[in-house]
């Protein structure tokens, strides 16, 4: 008879498989809590012990670390040396390992979890049994996924075995199980122990979904999430009707997401397009935000994407119901809101979860390689600005500084942001020098530029942004400051009667 091992934390599909493998001649060896649950649903099993004559100890950490496992799993069936040592001590091959790992990633989820669950859930003899498996997959079948037992059971029933084939897809999936588990582990001691700059840096991934396509139709690409509960995030979104999302459409709806965090308390909408803003608004009343958001550029919103920090109405859900958008994303919807806009078929409706975890880090992959750095989660506050110049900005431009710099640091560098009002008027995004990005910012304010307030993500190497923010009106700048001609800024600004500040700190975006 061949013989399985079996012995798992989730018991879902349990004993259908189990019962299956029985069925076609296989002996149980199982252990603890997995023991229990066959012999209480009458299935015959071979007690670990009874297999390594040696008790289980330590509270369960050592059980199946025994040569009579490991020699069972990794000798080599048609190696003649392998076959006269496993006679000689009595070891039993073993056919099939069906192994899944002790619960860590759900304990460490949970609220107030101890150090010490953490570490009594750091599964040692599991892993060993997986990797011994697939190591030796030309004879043995490794079971780590609860949605594999079907095919395996198919092919058992069918041929006596699996084939080899499947057994080294399956090899493949173990090593990467095991590796996901390792991960966890160490990301978890790593910032509980408070190591900087590691010297590996590994990732544990679970795949959402296959993509259609990546950035262009000829490009593959797929969705993973590394399973944290993360807040205003595309990984714990929930989508509610319209067409798969894309892999443009992920990375829109993640930049729009990021901005709109910076607005936690106050009625937001933001409108997003290739991962720049084009309207952001704050209100005093999420309708008035969405309006505002829209007049900014009712232009370039066109199959763009919205975030709203609140519920949509019904008036919200009708204004956009005329155009086209990409995706809305909110924290719920209405009920009228969401019959009005799924009538149109393609619109994707999401939620998003404002309660979780931030990113600490952001990663960035170079070829061959990765950057990791910090987030740049620095919110300026009136406090730590300085007024440089004589003239004094008033309390709204103070007020629309702050704004202004929490939507320049989403804007690809080089950056400029008009506002007015709470309101996005002009963004000039991505340009080779400042001074180009004002004068795309600028031409879109237009008229409107008048009494606006200009923000920059970097200081000015020169005074010529200050002299065109001059010519369309703007009475208000703020920017980082650290130029070794700042005061060429400063003395044209007093020249212009524009107030200046100084926030110390850069917000490039690359």
């Amino acid at each position: 008879m061949k013989r399985a091992l079996v012995s798992v934390s989730n018991k879902e599909g349990l004993l259908d498989f189990v019962k299956g493998l029985v069925a076609c001649d296989y002996q149980i060896i199982s252990t603890g809590g997995t023991k229990k649950a066959l012999d209480d649903a009458g299935i015959s099993t071979i007690a670990i012990d009874e297999v390594t004559h040696f008790p289980e100890m330590l509270d369960g950490r050592v059980k199946t670390l025994h040569p009579l496992i490991h020699g069972g799993l990794l000798g080599i069936r048609d190696k003649e040396s392998h076959v006269a040592q496993m006679k000689e001590h009595d070891i039993e091959p073993i056919d099939l390992v069906c192994v899944n790992l002790y619960p860590f990633k759900e304990t460490i989820a949970k609220p107030n979890f101890t150090h010490e669950e953490a570490i009594e859930n750091i599964d040692i003899g599991g892993p060993s049994m997986i990797r011994s498996a697939a190591k030796n997959h030309q004879f043995v079948t490794v079971v780590t996924d609860v949605n594999d037992y079907a095919i395996i059971l198919d092919e058992i029933k069918a041929q006596g075995d699996t084939t080899l084939e499947t057994r080294q897809k399956l090899a493949a999936k173990a090593f990467r199980t095991t590796a996901a588990y390792d991960a966890m582990i160490q990301k978890y001691l790593t910032e509980k122990f408070e190591v900087e700059n590691p010297e590996k840096v590994v990732f544990g991934f679970d795949l959402v979904q296959t993509l259609r396509y990546g950035e262009n139709p000829h490009q593959s690409a797929s969705f993973y999430t590394d399973g944290s509960k993360m807040r205003y995030a595309m990984t714990t979104a929930k989508q509610l009707h319209g067409k798969e999302l894309s892999y443009n459409n992920i990375q829109d709806a993640n930049a729009t997401l990021q901005i709109l965090k910076e607005f936690i308390g106050t009625p937001a909408v933001v409108a997003v397009k290739h991962m720049n803003p084009c309207g952001v608004a704050i209100s005093n009343h999420i309708t008035n935000a969405w309006k505002k958001a829209y007049a900014a550029d009712p232009v370039s919103i066109f199959g763009g994407i919205v975030a709203f920090n609140e519920e949509v109405n019904v008036e919200c859900a009708t204004d956009m119901s005329q155009m086209f958008l990409e995706i809305i994303l909110a924290p719920s919807f209405s009920k009228e809101a969401f019959e009005i806009l799924s009538q149109k078929k393609n619109i994707r409706l999401m939620t998003f979860d404002t309660e979780g975890e931030d990113a600490e880090n952001k990663m960035v992959s170079v070829t061959g390689g990765l950057l990791v750095q910090g987030e740049d989660d620095y919110h300026e506050c009136v406090e730590d600005c300085k007024v440089v110049t004589t003239t004094q900005p008033t309390e709204q431009q103070i007020t629309d500084s702050i704004f202004g710099m929490k939507i320049v640091k989403h804007v690809k560098s080089n950056a400029i942001v008009l506002v007015k009002d709470g309101q996005t008027i002009g963004v000039g995004a991505g340009q080779m020098n400042r001074v180009g990005a004002a004068k795309i910012a600028c031409e879109q304010a237009g008229e409107n530029a008048k009494g606006s307030v200009l923000a920059s993500d970097a200081f000015f190497p020169m005074n010529d942004t200050v002299e065109l923010a001059s010519e369309y009106g703007i009475e208000c700048i703020i920017q980082p400051g650290g130029s070794i001609k700042d005061q060429d800024s400063i003395d044209k600004c007093n020249e212009k009667n524009i107030a200046m500040i100084f926030t110390g700190k850069r917000h490039f975006k690359h």
